[in-house]
């Protein structure tokens, strides 16, 4: 018998596995657009993103950066900074909208003088955002050296659903001036995306906070650009998923009393597996959020080796309630996979935030 041909077969038809191995991943890869107010260093804007970049299942093709809980420039280079932290800097990052579309600082203040004082206005009362928002101090992680892409957000988000359509998924943490910009430079934009996944609002917050008492439905995200918020809700999109939370402060810890998200996956197939599998997705991404310590390192080593020297959360720390809320469609059916996961730290986060009037940049929340 002759070895060469054998083998030379044994390896077209290992390099053929291999190839199919391959594709096949890239099939299952989910493409994701990510829209944040990257504020930084660290904080639940960065570990929001680094859910999606340290992910084999997703490819993100680029982060657009919009004005929120800081500066759109400065949030530009923390999330490039962050990439060259990570090795990830094949990913582009674009600069998107400065301000809201039509709301100004001066125009809510005069607002304020007339109904009551607004306590958490992101970039616009932010200490370390008091400065020229064009103005970009050195950074605490270290200057980037990588420089962001000189097309503008809107345009790349258009051009990312022409070239996946129905494929890409817009997932948007910050205020929803970026997606209502593209919305409004090309009308088929929502309709191309695959699904849209927003962190904003909140239902049923347990506070005696007076802010919330006068306008229980009132966050940030969905605040800060009003006009940006209602195109963005009214465009003919395939799904939404929409994480709120509302939240109080029980012995110096967090308490998660209801997480309520809204998904139109098309039609329902299986309500009940649609209902778990967001209700499994909270539970999942709480888990980073309410740990009893954080994991730590020494000499390169993570010091934590098993739940003797690491506590993981309690039953009582998950959420008491999580409702599902399934929007009535008839589009065509579409997977749910896990979309809370990423959403639900800064959700909580910065629910928190508009509770106490304090920026929470670092997990787990071990103690407020």
């Amino acid at each position: 018998m002759n070895a060469g041909p054998f083998r030379l077969k044994c390896a077209v038809l290992l390099c053929a596995i291999f190839l199919f191995a391959a594709f096949a991943q890239a099939a299952q890869s989910k493409y994701v657009v990510i829209d944040q107010d990257a504020v930084g260093p660290a904080g639940t804007d960065m570990n929001s993103m680094l859910v999606f970049l340290q992910s084999p299942e997703v490819n993100v093709l680029g982060i657009t950066v919009v004005t929120g809980d800081g500066w759109r420039n400065e949030e530009v280079a923390h999330t490039l900074r962050l990439l060259e932290l990570i090795g990830r800097t094949d990913v582009p990052v674009i600069a998107g909208a400065e301000t809201p579309m039509v709301r100004t600082k001066q125009w809510t203040s005069s607002w304020e003088q007339m109904y009551g004082k607004v306590l958490y206005q992101g970039a616009w009362t932010m200490p370390r955002s008091f400065h020229n928002p064009e103005e970009v101090s050195n950074l605490a992680e270290g200057n980037p050296t990588i420089k962001a892409a000189t097309e503008d957000a809107a345009h790349f988000l258009v051009r990312m659903v022409h070239k996946y359509p129905h494929q890409v998924t817009i997932y948007a943490a910050g205020p929803m001036t970026n997606i209502a910009t593209a919305i409004l430079i090309d009308p088929e934009f929502a309709s191309l995306a695959q699904e849209l996944v927003i962190m904003g609002g909140s239902m049923n917050p347990h506070t005696d906070d007076p802010e919330y008492l006068d306008s229980p439905r009132h966050e940030f995200n969905l605040w800060f650009d009003p006009e940006a918020s209602s195109i963005m809700l009214h465009a003919p999109w395939a799904k939404i998923t929409v994480t709120t939370v509302d939240v109080s402060i029980e012995n110096n810890r967090p308490k998660i009393h209801r997480v309520t998200i809204a998904v139109d996956p098309g039609i329902a197939v299986n309500p009940l597996t649609i209902e778990s599998q967001f209700q499994g997705g909270v539970s999942f991404g709480v888990s980073q959020l309410m740990a009893k310590g954080a994991i730590t390192l020494k000499d390169g080593y993570v010091e934590q080796s098993n739940f003797d020297t690491y506590t993981p959360p309690y039953i009582m720390d998950a959420p008491t309630a999580v409702g599902v809320h399934i929007v009535p469609s008839t589009e065509k059916p579409s997977g749910c996979g896990e979309p809370p996961v990423p959403v639900i730290s800064p959700a909580v986060v910065n629910a928190l935030s508009r509770l106490t009037g304090k920026r929470y940049r670092s997990l787990p929340l071990v103690e407020l």
